[in-house]
């Protein structure tokens, strides 16, 4: 079942409109989207279902880069993530979902440099035989399960994009952060380099060509895509579905 059905049966809410990048993703869109996880939030802070409160903002102005090494979760939701076939390459500093609150995902899905993610994953079987590593938590593994059934029938010339993958689970940091990487808790996938685009790797232009009925899977099942990034990299993917739940009261960004 794809996330899009999962949310629409859950009554997570009607699947959000395309914002406007001026706009921020309600906190509430993070309750709706991790329900096994988290209770509610009050404008101010996070509850999560076991008791702990976890502030929303640090009352702290940022620039972009500032927001890549040290995001609250106010900051985490402050680019929308624009769903649908691209109509432009995204700015330099549209990164809808590279912001992330390091304290928020460890506590989800643990800190892999002391063991705690590793309890938690499972094999799957991606496109093509390969067996990758995932996690079970927020139904991360199914869902790739049911990408890979939904990839395998695609037409053939467009499985040598999404295979041999190039991974999922690596507790590893990101390159230009130094912070954890969504593959550091198995909730992320590359598909084949071979075929894939990375800002470091280019001169500076934008560059994709990754098939959108590729990245339409992927979006179905919760995922956002590294290729809808101005820093782009166009073979990852990462569950993210609190970027594809519409709630009231999405702010203008002041």
């Amino acid at each position: 079942m794809s996330f899009l059905r999962v949310a629409a049966v859950a009554a997570i809410s009607v699947m959000a409109p395309v914002l406007a990048w001026g706009q921020t993703v309600s906190p509430q869109a993070l309750v709706l989207a991790y329900p096994d996880q988290l209770q509610g939030q009050d404008g101010q802070t996070l509850s999560w279902k076991d008791g702990f409160r976890q502030p929303l903002s640090d009352g702290v102005e940022k620039t972009f880069q500032e927001k890549l090494g040290n995001a609250s979760l106010l900051d985490q939701l402050s680019l929308p993530y624009p769903k649908g076939p691209q109509t432009r390459p995204p700015g330099r500093e549209e990164d809808p979902g590279r912001f992330r609150n390091t304290a928020f995902f460890d506590r989800m899905y643990g800190d892999c440099q002391k063991g705690e993610t590793q309890k938690r994953l499972t094999t799957i079987q991606w496109v093509g035989g390969e067996r990758l590593q995932a996690t079970e938590v927020n139904g991360v593994a199914r869902h790739l399960r049911e990408i890979a059934t939904e990839l395998s029938r695609l037409p053939e010339p467009l499985k040598k994009f999404v295979s041999p993958s190039a991974g999922a689970f690596s507790c590893r940091a990101v390159k230009d952060t130094g912070k954890p990487s969504m593959h550091a808790y198995g909730a992320a996938i590359d598909i084949n380099v071979k075929q894939a685009d990375y800002w470091l790797w280019s001169g500076g232009a934008y560059r994709n060509r990754i098939p959108y009925e590729i990245v339409a899977v992927f979006e179905r099942h919760g995922f956002i895509w590294g290729g809808k990034w101005g820093h782009f990299d166009t073979m990852h993917f990462e569950y993210r579905p609190e970027f594809f739940v519409a709630v009231e009261g999405a702010e203008k960004r002041p």
